[in-house]
């Protein structure tokens, strides 16, 4: 008989595997200029960390993700057993296998990690200590590029991503495996924001207004008090005011560029 992962060890695993598949993906697309939104001498001009201090920084936080994911797992499955010796838990295995359950769990998965990401993201933007001494960090990519997408001071991937995951798997009420689809997804769709292409035909952006484009005005200094929204959905900023409006322009010496179209005040 084979080896074979538990649902639990894949749903803290699968997701840290498909960050460094997707964005090696995207380190192989990063010569095609005519798609970048800044170019290669921007990126290594304006970026204020080095590529190996950004890959230790994701790399520590996937750690402490992943011991995060492993005892919420490990509690979940105790409750539930306990849930299933008392009883009280009969109906759940027929409930869980249904589509329209699956796809209203991850609904509500995305709108609780969208709310909370945009304001621990927000006030983190507002609070100067806070902004200084953890948030500032992952603003060092003024060029933002695909396994960058993870690159936080500890605390704040703790608080934004860990917890905001947390929360989302626990409120949503979806299952360790339902979790692996789930996180894989919200992982290749934070990949993607942050991967500073705009390639044709990609479905993120056809899907999802908060995308690369949309991302990289946040990234830069006329945008730091808006789009704060991330990953799925723009609505926090839409209603709370902190949308800023932008176009895909052609630059002249190649790619695009996300220009504002009109001033927003703060």
């Amino acid at each position: 008989m084979g080896f074979v992962l538990s649902d639990e060890l894949l749903g803290a695993f699968a997701p840290i595997l498909v960050y460094w598949v997707y964005s090696g993906i995207y380190v192989g697309l990063s010569s095609l200029e005519s798609y970048r939104l800044h170019s290669k001498v921007e990126e290594e001009e304006k970026n204020l960390v080095s590529k190996s201090n950004v890959v230790k920084g994701v790399l520590l936080q996937q750690f402490i993700q992943a011991i995060v994911a492993i005892l919420l797992f490990t509690l979940f499955e105790y409750v539930v057993v306990r849930l299933q010796v008392t009883g009280s838990d009969a109906e759940s295995s027929t409930q869980q296998s249904s589509i329209l359950v699956l796809a209203g769990q991850c609904v509500i998965a995305m709108l609780v990690l969208d709310t909370w990401q945009y304001f621990m993201h927000r006030y983190m933007h507002h609070n100067k200590f806070l902004y200084k001494h953890i948030h500032s960090q992952h603003h060092r990519l003024v060029v933002p590029y695909a396994y960058g997408a993870l690159y936080n001071h500890p605390i704040e991937g703790l608080i934004l991503d860990t917890i905001g995951g947390a929360l989302s798997f626990l409120i949503s009420g979806m299952s360790p495996r339902t979790s692996i689809f789930f996180f894989s997804f919200a992982t290749i769709k934070t990949v993607d924001d942050h991967c500073g292409l705009c390639l044709p035909g990609n479905v993120f952006h056809i899907l999802f207004k908060n995308n690369t484009a949309y991302h990289d005005v946040h990234h830069q200094l006329y945008g730091n008090k808006f789009n704060f929204s991330q990953p799925f959905f723009v609505m926090w900023d839409r209603i709370l005011g902190t949308y800023m409006p932008y176009s895909l322009e052609k630059r002249k010496d190649g790619g695009f560029e996300a220009r504002p179209t009109k001033q927003v005040r703060d």
